[in-house]
């Protein structure tokens, strides 16, 4: 049986023994009516008082006596009768003495070890009856004395099985320790500090973690002489004392570093930080390698009684730089990184030695230190004298780098390597990382970059996920491509040579690894890359059809780093023949190629936009025909891939030949989900990216796709409630099912638009919304104030008696501490000015302070900035008079954040706004009217009305400053800005 990490085992008991009924009795005065509960043997031979058969009660009554108590006292009652008055005091004064004189009875102890041994059973039916027995045990408070016994006592027994107590012990104490009697704690603390120097290695290593564990729960301040204790056994001339007390030293410092430092414990690490230090020259390498990573802990946090001791410590690392133990080296090279973040001044007079160290360990024989080593550059990357620091090391480090790119044995056997056809095999569970939900965000288009300000990770160097273990072959990668972002073009004469005999090599290994390097350095190196594209694109696209699979999936991955180069070319030259080429390699018979292709068409979709809509119907058939090929985990990356191509040709996929072609197959895979599978979370997404592209189109199945969206929401609410309400009883729901459905919902309100009119008036999804809006988890809030937005835009007429309610829980939104929900809050208040007109006065004290002081704050994410802008814009341009006197505490943000927006509507509304107020208030622009005349200029084709109003603003300005100030004023503005305004605007 597995003991199942921290859980509380929760296996249901075929039968619960009853607790003993109180008697008022000698003992319940003596007690204080402190019930003791039952004993292990109790358990074994049928619970107290009770017939094995019938389940009924057979002792006597009320104060008679009940029995005996004969033999010697062990802590266990030793019949299947109720205990006697003399024994349970006996009991209760045992378990309150300082020495806790416990005995295991014979009959009890043999059961319970073989547990512990079926437990070990790999058959499941034996391992869940056990499950359910130790379960039942857990009702007996000495059975903990049970398990601490067999882990510290029974050396007669195997390791594995003694091991296994002490785990199960460590699940207890995680899961129930504030229940443990008084003198069952103290005999397991006891235990474990009278026996950290067992002589098994793995029994040492249990009673640390169990040691550890009990300090995790708070037990270091009422545990205090275990610090004390701990660091005096290292002083013992006994290794395995020794090394027990330090591996438990260690687990500590790992699990309770913050606690160390602290006033709580009266700073134990004054002591303990220059006790460590001495072991760096202890003649054990395991000692020494403990002694480090105790230290290590104390340096991310800068604590002071590291701090008081750097030089000491740094002048140790340097002394085990050469330590022949693996595990000494992985620590030094884990001090030196952490160093190179907190203490930089320490380590620049040794740099070039430091250097040259890593670049000896990076290529170190065992793979744990080289990983360790290799962060070092990573970090190293990160600081801003790193330039100059590695300039001189680069011909040395970046063959190193890509001499780590190699996958190595391991590696293949992992990845199954050597099976190039597995697509018809099933995915395990664990093949299928859990996914997460990213909450609806409305940004604002712009002309270069898009509308996601967050960094996509798709493309990170994550080629080969199944081990989803850091690896030396992705740090390498990592390594490498921080440093192309830090030299640029100047790595490219240290890497070229080395590309050009990789890329064309004969050993499929060393070709891949090279496919790797060139997909590292793209974003770092792509002007100097430039010139080689035009023979490195085609011979790549070669690669999609090499005959191992890891080269075709690496190759994939490569291209589109390279993906908006592509694009930026004739699309008959490279995009064409990549996208044909990508498109077979969606449809490969290995499953690992098909997902590297499916992300790297992904990415191809968002560079290439509406160039692939001459390829609409091929690129359809394609990823149509996969969902009929596809296993669970690649479908769900091909949902990603249908609902980025919508996203990327919008309602150009509202065409009838294409609507028949994808939606069969999408609403099969959305009939056959059952509303608790969370499967649905991508399978939402992408039907809300294709209910926004397709419009009308989406018509014929928005009715079942609204409902099943809206009872998703009441489901989730209502689940909300009971778990609030009674939590023992109800689980909490998983609320990812609400916000994919909410953002489903607002994908269908802006695809249908007024369309969508009926639904919302036939459903409860405003008084659903206005429960979601409340709701304590900020992805919630965000995506009901996306979908408040939209249907603001698509029906306000069933929005408009609710209005009342919303503004308030919006305005108390309008917090920057949570980014995403504040954007959206901020940009539905502005929809509904837009729909109010006058009638927003009343709102406007609840909102406008918040807007204003937003965006005057530093630092404000730029996605935020221009929503603020747009709704107070809105808001003046509805209700003018009561903005219009704020104007100068916002106009020049205001005006910073709106000059590089593309023209649109929003944009439209918001200037209209700005001029509105100013002719209300023109003193409040006049400090910064050179930024208004910047915005204005940004304009590239505003509408007739708007213009005039722009010429009236700056004609009135001109007029009243007189000629000649105006030429002083406009001598100041950039050239462009002085010819646009003349040109367009005659000024």
């Amino acid at each position: 049986m597995q003991i199942r990490g921290d859980s509380v085992w929760s296996a249901p008991c075929a039968r619960r023994p009853r607790r003993q009924q109180q008697q008022q009795t000698l003992a319940a005065e003596l007690l204080g009516s402190v019930s003791l509960g039952f004993t292990v043997r109790d358990f074994f031979r049928g619970a107290p008082g009770r017939s094995e058969a019938s389940g009924e009660r057979r002792g006597r009554s009320g104060g008679e006596e009940v029995g005996a108590w004969r033999g010697k006292p062990s802590g266990l009652c030793t019949g299947s009768n109720i205990c006697s008055v003399s024994s349970c005091v006996w009991l209760y004064l045992q378990q309150t003495k300082m020495e806790y004189e416990w005995k295991p009875d014979e009959q009890g102890l043999q059961q319970i070890l073989q547990l512990l041994k079926e437990s070990q059973s790999p058959d499941t039916t034996i391992q869940r009856t056990v499950q359910q027995k130790l379960e039942q045990l857990n009702q007996y408070p000495d059975f903990n004395n049970y398990l601490i016994f067999v882990l510290t006592k029974l050396k007669s027994e195997d390791e594995p099985t003694r091991s296994l107590s002490g785990l199960i012990l460590k699940n207890n104490v995680k899961a129930h320790f504030q229940n443990f009697p008084n003198g069952v704690t103290d005999f397991i603390k006891s235990e474990c500090l009278n026996n950290i120097g067992d002589s098994s290695p793995l029994i040492r290593a249990t009673v640390g973690i169990l040691i550890t564990t009990i300090a995790s729960k708070g037990e270091l301040q009422n545990w205090p002489d275990l610090l004390p204790k701990l660091c005096s056994l290292l002083d013992s001339e006994d290794y395995n004392t020794c090394e027990g007390a330090f591996g438990a030293l260690q687990k500590i410092c790992e699990d309770s570093a913050e606690i160390l430092d602290s006033d709580v414990l009266d700073r134990p690490l004054n002591i303990m930080i220059p006790k460590f230090l001495q072991f760096f020259k202890h003649s054990s390498p395991k000692i020494r390698s403990h002694a480090v990573a105790c230290v290590n802990q104390f340096i991310i946090s800068r604590t002071q009684a590291l701090m008081l001791h750097i030089d000491s410590f740094i002048e140790n690392l340097f002394a085990l730089a050469g330590d022949e133990e693996p595990e000494v080296r992985k620590n030094v090279c884990r001090a030196l990184v952490m160093l190179l973040e907190v203490r930089m001044d320490r380590l620049l007079p040794h740099m070039h030695n430091i250097v040259e160290y890593m670049l000896q360990r990076t290529q170190d024989q065992d793979e744990n230190v080289a990983l360790e080593a290799c962060e070092f550059w990573l970090t190293l990357a990160e600081q801003p004298i790193c330039k100059d620091v590695l300039i001189r090391h680069l011909p040395k480090l970046i063959p190193v780098l890509v001499n780590g790119m190699k996958y190595s044995d391991i590696d293949i056997i992992l990845l199954k390597g050597d099976v190039e056809e597995d697509e018809t095999i099933p995915d395990s569970e664990q093949d299928i990382r859990p996914r997460f939900h990213r909450s609806r965000t409305v940004a604002q288009q712009h002309d270069e970059d898009g509308i996601e300000e967050e960094d996509d990770d798709d493309d990170e160097i994550d080629d080969d996920d199944t081990i989803s273990d850091w690896n030396l072959r992705k740090c390498s990668a990592a390594a490498l491509d921080v440093l192309a972002n830090v030299y640029r073009d100047e790595l490219l004469p240290h890497i070229l040579p080395l590309l050009k005999e990789l890329l064309f090599h004969h050993e499929w290994v060393v070709k891949e690894s090279g496919i790797l390097v060139l997909g590292a350095i793209a974003e770092g190196c792509m002007q100097g890359m430039i010139p080689y594209l035009p023979e490195l694109i085609p011979h790549l696209i070669q690669c999609l059809s090499d005959k191992k699979a890891l080269v075709r999936s690496i190759t994939c991955w490569t291209l589109s780093r390279y993906a908006h180069w592509v694009v930026s070319q004739p699309p008959d030259t490279y995009l064409k023949p990549l996208m044909t080429e990508l498109l077979k390699r969606i449809l490969d018979s290995n499953k690992r190629v098909q997902e590297a292709a499916c992300s790297a068409f992904a990415t191809l979709e968002e560079e290439a936009c509406t160039e692939l809509v001459p390829y609409l119907a091929y690129i359809l058939d394609t990823l149509v025909f996969a969902f009929s090929k596809y296993q669970h985990k690649n479908l769900l990356i091909l949902y990603d891939a249908i609902g980025t191509l919508a996203d990327s040709v919008g309602h150009h996929l509202n065409k009838p030949e294409y609507i028949q072609m994808l939606m069969p197959p999408l609403i099969q895979k959305w009939n056959m989900l059952k509303d608790e599978d969370k499967d649905l979370f991508p399978l939402l997404e992408c039907l809300s990216s294709v209910a926004t592209a397709l419009q009308s189109g989406f018509l014929p199945y928005c009715e079942p796709v609204y409902q099943r969206c809206v009872n998703l929401v009441q489901k989730t609410l209502a689940q909300a409630m009971l778990n609030n309400a009674q939590p023992d009883q109800y689980e909490a729901p998983d609320k990812d099912f609400m916000i994919v459905a909410l953002d489903l919902l607002s994908g269908l309100a802006e695809g249908l638009g007024g369309n969508i009119e009926q639904l919302v008036a036939r459903s409860n999804i405003l008084t659903l919304m206005y429960q979601c809006m409340q709701d304590k988890m900020p992805e919630v809030r965000q995506s009901s104030f996306a979908l408040l937005g939209d249907l603001t835009k698509a029906c306000f007429q069933h929005v408009k008696p609710c209005i009342a309610d919303f503004m308030p829980i919006l305005g108390t939104n309008l917090n920057p501490e949570f980014i995403s929900v504040c954007n959206n809050a901020t940009w539905a208040i502005g929809e509904i000015s837009i729909q109010m007109g006058i009638e927003m006065q009343p709102y406007i004290p609840m909102v406008l302070h918040q807007l204003v002081e937003i965006i005057n704050r530093p630092n404000t994410p730029k996605t935020l900035l221009e929503n603020t802008a747009i709704t107070i814009g809105r808001l003046g341009y509805v209700c003018p008079q009561e903005v219009a006197p704020m104007l100068q505490q916002f106009i020049r943000p205001w005006c910073t954040s709106l000059r590089n927006i593309r023209d649109n509507e929003e944009k439209d509304s918001a200037f209209r706004g700005i001029c509105t107020m100013i002719s209300v208030n023109p003193s409040g622009v006049i400090q910064d009217f050179i930024f208004f005349c910047d915005a204005v200029a940004s304009w590239i084709n505003p509408k007739d009305d708007l213009r005039d109003m722009f010429c009236k603003i700056l004609h009135g300005f001109k007029n009243q400053v007189g000629d000649e100030n105006w030429r002083r004023f406009s001598d100041q503005f950039p050239l462009p800005l002085k010819e646009r305004l003349a040109a367009f605007y005659g000024v």
